[in-house]
């Protein structure tokens, strides 16, 4: 009965453990999306390049993470062939139901991360 149990816990915490991972990386993607949309409007309104207002964005992206209770374990603006991109990483935690009672620890942290770039091109 307990190695049934064990599957069913295994089954059951390992399947909410892989909609935290997932969830992990959708909020990264949409946190950085968020953050992408942040240009330097001055620049852009004067003709020039589409950049990333990193105040802007870094502020865009806490905002957005708060309504989802989550927080950005980091935001970075790394460049790339000259171009600035935002990078969000958030953490989530998932409480193991089932696979506490057996002693595998009650909680489960697992992280996601995207990048994101400003909007350079007209579609």
């Amino acid at each position: 009965m307990i190695g049934v149990l064990t599957i069913i816990g295994l089954a059951f915490d390992g399947a909410g453990q892989l909609r935290s991972m997932q969830r992990a990386d959708n909020l990264a993607a949409e946190a950085a999306r968020t953050g992408g949309q942040s240009i330097d409007r001055a620049k852009a309104i004067e003709g020039g390049p589409k950049v990333i207002d990193q105040v802007a964005a870094r502020a865009a992206v806490n905002s957005y993470l708060a309504a989802t209770e989550v927080t950005a374990s980091s935001v970075e603006f790394p460049v790339v062939g000259g171009e600035t991109l935002v990078r969000v990483r958030v953490t989530v935690t998932y409480d193991r139901y089932m696979l506490g009672f057996f002693g595998f620890g009650n909680t489960v942290t697992v992280s996601g991360e995207a990048t994101a770039r400003a909007l350079t091109e007209d579609p």
